[in-house]
């Protein structure tokens, strides 16, 4: 077997070793881990989430999911706690502390001490019979038989399986909060995620020219209009009210139907009751409407008035497309 095959051998191996450990995970959870979500959801305080060497990355991360999804949490470093940061755990917070043995020496220090706080604790550990699954009042079942690591020695499958107990402990609560999708815009304002489930269509047709003709507009004063504000089309208004839209394609037919311009206004050349939609409306209901449409200009109105253009390339540079 040459270099290359040996790679994806070892790396085949290490996902389905990893895939049986999870799907065993399923078979794990139980009364006490209904229990446990259950507690927290009923606390009037935060989550306070710990562990040492691979398992304090695992907590971090799991902390950040909460905390996007609405579940107030924090992380503690197991090594850091014994040093001045159990000062982070208030009187209603409830603590997790994750352990792939349960039997480390900074969970044996810090355990006792959370005891001693009176807060519930929680354990994730692949080792119920544990000091720390002794000690814990819940108890989240995270075994694995063994490590994807051939030696059987790096925290690969283990902090794996952590990672996934702690999904579903945040994706419980979420579902037990009602958290919707915006409620999550709420946390994620930023970045294409968050535009696309809280930007609205006036946050971006503000942005923009707001290009309009009456109908009795000459063609010049369209041509002009169009060209000046560069959204390769124009609303047709009559008292501010939508009648029409010339666009680009309007024009080039215009130019292949008739010899001569002289006359011609803005209503002989528009698409009359052209799609709309209310700038209110969220950016990604307009997107769905210019795809179902198949078109590149959605014409906006407020409380029955013109509000402005929106163009696909708008929708483009906001991310959402």
């Amino acid at each position: 077997m040459n270099t290359l095959d040996t790679i994806i051998s070892f790396a085949q191996k290490t996902i389905s070793e990893e895939a049986k450990a999870i799907a065993n995970l399923e078979q794990l959870i139980d009364q006490e881990f209904a229990e446990a979500v259950n507690t927290i959801h009923n606390s009037n305080g935060r989550v306070i989430i710990t562990g040492i060497g691979k398992s304090a990355i695992i907590a971090s991360k799991i902390v950040a999911t909460m905390n996007s999804t609405g579940t107030p949490a924090v992380f503690m470093h197991a090594a850091d706690a014994i040093h001045g940061d159990l000062g982070n755990i208030l009187e209603d917070d409830v603590v997790i502390c994750i352990s792939k043995s349960g039997n480390t020496p900074e969970i044996k220090v810090l355990v006792p001490l959370i005891k001693n706080f009176n807060n519930t604790l929680i354990g994730i550990t692949s080792n119920k019979e544990s000091f720390l699954g002794q000690e814990a009042d819940f108890v989240l079942n995270a075994f694995v038989e063994k490590e994807a690591c051939p030696n059987n020695l790096a925290p690969t499958t283990s902090t794996t399986a952590q990672l996934v107990i702690g999904d579903a402990v945040a994706v419980s609560l979420l579902n037990l909060k009602g958290f919707s999708s915006r409620d999550f815009a709420k946390y994620h304002p930023g970045g294409a995620l968050g535009k696309k489930l809280y930007l609205r269509v006036h946050d971006i047709i503000s942005k923009n020219e707001k290009p309009q003709v009456s109908p009795d507009s000459d063609i010049s004063t369209v041509i002009v209009e169009m060209t000046e504000k560069r959204l390769g089309a124009t609303a047709v208004t009559d008292n501010d009210k939508i009648i029409g839209i010339i666009t680009d394609g309007d024009l080039r037919r215009m130019l292949t139907t008739n010899t001569s311009f002289t006359g011609l206004t803005a209503k002989d050349i528009m698409s009359p009751n052209p799609k709309r939609i209310d700038a209110g409306a969220m950016a990604i209901d307009a997107l769905d409407r210019l795809e179902e449409y198949g078109i590149s200009q959605l014409l906006a109105e407020e409380k029955g008035n013109y509000a402005g253009l929106l163009h696909i390339h708008d929708l483009m540079r906001e991310g959402i497309l």
